[in-house]
């Protein structure tokens, strides 16, 4: 940009370099009529109903990592947090915070990476800002995105609706994201192919949903890994949670790596799964869809909700033994969204 190649303080100062920073970065990729305006506030339309609104932060580290980039995981982030309370995502903000001596090639890099990943959602980033401190006190480039998306008429997806016998489905292999970043930042091991899972899924929900319209709940299982979801879905509630664990799915590399280095993958990150609560009757329509759509391939059904005992998440192995998936404490590996 201009002959600067790296972010300088003066590109947080709201002055020349600023505007000639959103004007030939921002505006010039994500190229929209809302945006283009660069008022303190966009202006959009808005079809009528409900609203869903989503915000995140995205500090991970490496900012790069096998399979996707800080700019493709703060789109599909955020689309997903709206995805899975069965709205369809339509608008983003984002917000960066650079450190100066940030590479303008690289923040190029992760502005296009949102674009791409914002055009493969249906989305639109239409406003944002920036902020730049100073070197050695930013680790390079952290994102803020807040989603808008719309309710149709008659969903209703939340904890509320939850029950005994209801069915639990998982959309895709668990630990990906996690494994990846873990793989990326401690540089190993080369032989192993680790890559995260991030993608925006709100068209895997649109086709679950038009086969399996009684869905009761969804959750993204982020930070925390399946083990988190289960132990929200059950907490303080008259039932509990039962997972088949050989029917959860697990790449080959994400299992072993795990195995070695002693990580649980059910509480292990992922930026491109769903976990699903259903009626039983809709489970096989539920899973044919899922299965159909790309991203949806490798979904089983994991476990189901059952009375006894109430308020607890537990793993079934098939000799019959239990162990209790715990709420985690603290992180496995911190920064990985």
């Amino acid at each position: 940009m201009g002959r600067y190649e790296s972010i300088r303080l003066a590109h947080g100062s709201g002055g020349r370099l600023t505007a000639e920073l959103i004007r030939e970065v921002f505006a010039a990729t994500f190229d929209n009529a809302p945006l283009a305006a660069l008022t303190d506030a966009a202006v959009l339309d808005n079809p009528g109903g409900r609203l869903a609104f989503a915000s995140d932060s995205h500090a991970v580290k490496p900012w790069r990592f096998p399979g996707g980039d800080i700019g493709r995981l703060a789109v599909a982030g955020t689309v997903n947090d709206l995805a899975v309370m069965a709205a369809v995502p339509r608008y983003l903000s984002a917000a960066f915070i650079l450190e100066e001596g940030f590479r303008i090639d690289d923040l190029q890099s992760v502005v296009l990476s949102m674009k791409r990943t914002a055009d493969e959602a249906g989305v639109a980033v239409v406003t944002g800002d920036t902020k730049v401190v100073e070197r050695g006190k930013g680790d390079g480039i952290f994102i803020n995105t807040t989603g808008i998306g719309f309710l149709p008429p008659g969903r209703d997806v939340g904890p509320h609706r939850l029950t005994a016998g209801d069915v639990l489905l998982v959309t895709g292999t668990l630990g990906d994201h996690g494994l990846a970043v873990l793989a990326a930042r401690a540089g190993l091991p080369p032989g192993m192919a680790l890559e995260s899972d991030v993608a925006p899924l709100g068209g895997l929900v649109e086709a679950l949903l038009a086969a399996a319209p009684d869905v009761h709940f969804m959750r993204d299982p982020t930070r925390g890994g399946l083990a988190a979801v289960a132990n929200e879905m059950v907490a303080s509630r008259p039932f509990g949670v039962r997972v088949w664990d050989a029917r959860v799915p697990l790449n080959h590399d994400v299992a072993e790596l795990s195995e070695m280095l002693g990580i649980d993958p059910l509480l292990a990150a992922n930026e491109g799964k769903i976990v699903v609560a259903l009626p039983a009757g809709q489970a096989d329509a539920a899973l044919a869809a899922l299965r159909a759509h790309p991203l949806g391939r490798n979904a089983a059904l994991i476990g189901d909700l059952v009375l006894q005992p109430a308020g607890m998440a537990l793993v079934e192995t098939d000799y019959g033994s239990r162990r209790v998936l715990e709420m985690p404490v603290e992180e496995q590996l911190p920064r990985i969204c």
